[in-house]
């Protein structure tokens, strides 16, 4: 195929295109013709270091993933109606990653489509269709997600007039750096767990007050788009409890955070010691490639089958998807990459730190694993946010080779997400040209 100038490309997706499909760097975008490893390349051959592709989980284009998906869409790619071995060997692998009481596997095509039948599967087993979802929150682009993802659903209400429903309740994020409750306003000794808690459980009331019970519980093991937030300890574990208590369940979105990315643990949601009712997951587990799943237990699954509706999905778990899930795993295993991101991002976490000694701009640093965080602020007293001079570090570092983004409600935390291949060498980079970035931009600002 005929390759276009870069301007002619510019061109022809505002010609195409929606407008409301946002590019990086959208007054100078990129355009990316190849990617190896944690690598991108552009049409003229400069090398950009990824530190936010979690799709390309393994690495852009692993030469293990490719072959094995290559050889079997050769062989066959067709619905799962039909029997296929990579099916239920990939349901296998997925299942003995869990605990014991999730045990069936539904397959998908993306995060979103997870997340729209995890909440189906929680609405016909509690029979119920109020949903606590966490602020700033977002969990999909389809309209049952839109509903509980406030991240978006507030722009939505404000600008279209779009109403809340009154079957979504939205609990403060438990932030404690810049959330409701936070650090700085309490007492060491204060269980700012407990009060983030507290919040659901009043919702909880509100909601049995008119009669009904919640659904589910929905909130990603770390929020991601929300600023890269780590909950205080045992916040999930309560939460879960209040909300199992009151007759729902309980789901964890691990699209984003999921596959090993938190180093300690195959999935995030172990980090907090709990057991979700209804796991799910996207994004790493293709390494590019669509495919998605929801894990549940036989209970629950069991009234989505007393409906009476079969379960069916055209593409969801067809044989090419589970040969590249399974490869996706097998170098997560054979190249130890949960170790790798349990080392490096350790070793980055404590670089970063160290990095706010001398920047002031940095207000906090937060992670754990190959998920970090970091909240530029103006001031360090008022935690006021730094949203322009974060969009300043993220163009320069652009232009130093490093491809990282900005997250958050205020859009001033550089979020870090890379992919598992991400080394010691990289971060030692990425590091240095950050502090050079906060040098040039806090100097500015003296003057």
């Amino acid at each position: 195929m005929e390759k276009l100038p870069k301007e002619q490309t510019i061109n022809m997706r505002r010609k195409f295109l929606c407008d409301s499909c946002p590019l990086f760097y959208s007054n100078s975008p990129l355009k990316i013709v190849k990617a190896s490893k944690q690598y991108m390349y552009d049409e003229e051959g400069n090398k950009y270091l990824d530190c936010i592709n979690n799709v390309a989980h393994v690495g852009h284009c692993h030469p293990y993933v490719v072959n094995e998906g290559s050889k079997q869409m050769a062989l066959l790619s067709t619905n799962i109606r039909f029997l296929h071995d990579n099916l239920v060997i990939l349901a296998e692998r997925i299942i003995s990653t869990m605990p014991s009481s999730l045990s069936v596997v539904y397959f998908v095509n993306s995060g979103s489509e997870a997340n729209d039948l995890a909440l189906r599967l929680a609405r016909c087993h509690t029979k119920s269709k109020d949903v606590v979802t966490l602020d700033h929150a977002y969990h999909g682009h389809v309209t049952s997600l839109i509903e509980i993802s406030p991240m978006k659903l507030r722009m939505m209400a404000k600008n279209c007039d779009v109403p809340i429903q009154p079957y979504v309740h939205i609990a403060p994020c438990p932030d404690v750096y810049r959330g409701k409750y936070r650090d700085c306003d309490f007492p060491a000794t204060e269980d700012l767990s407990q009060k983030y808690a507290d919040d659901v459980q009043r919702i909880i009331d509100d909601i049995k007050a008119e009669g009904r019970k919640p659904a589910c519980y929905i909130a990603e093991s770390l929020q991601s788009c929300g600023g890269q937030i780590i909950y205080p300890k045992d916040y999930m574990k309560k939460v879960f409890r209040y909300i199992r208590e009151a007759g729902g369940v309980c789901i964890a979105d691990e699209v984003q955070v999921g596959f090993g990315r938190v180093g300690s643990h195959m999935w995030a949601f172990q980090v907090h010691d709990v057991i979700p009712d209804i796991v799910t997951m996207g994004k790493p587990m293709g390494n590019g490639h669509p495919v998605s799943a929801v894990v549940t237990t036989p209970e629950i699954s069991a009234s989505f089958q007393a409906l009476g509706t079969s379960y069916f999905n055209t593409f969801g778990g067809n044989p090419v998807s589970c040969a590249i899930a399974l490869a996706v795993m097998d170098v997560m295993e054979n190249e130890r990459l949960m170790q790798n991101a349990k080392e490096v991002g350790q070793i980055l976490l404590i670089k970063l730190k160290n990095l706010m000694e001398n920047h002031p701009l940095v207000g906090d640093v937060r992670g754990i694993g190959f998920f970090i965080g970091i909240d530029l602020v103006l001031d360090r007293n008022s935690r006021q946010p730094a949203t322009e001079e974060a969009s300043c570090i993220v163009e320069s570092l652009k232009r130093n080779g490093i491809i990282l983004s900005r997250e958050g409600p205020y859009n001033n935390i550089l979020k870090f997400k890379p992919p598992m291949c991400f080394d010691k060498e990289n971060a030692d980079y990425l590091v240095e040209k950050l502090g050079e970035a906060l040098t040039e931009i806090e100097q500015k600002s003296n003057h």
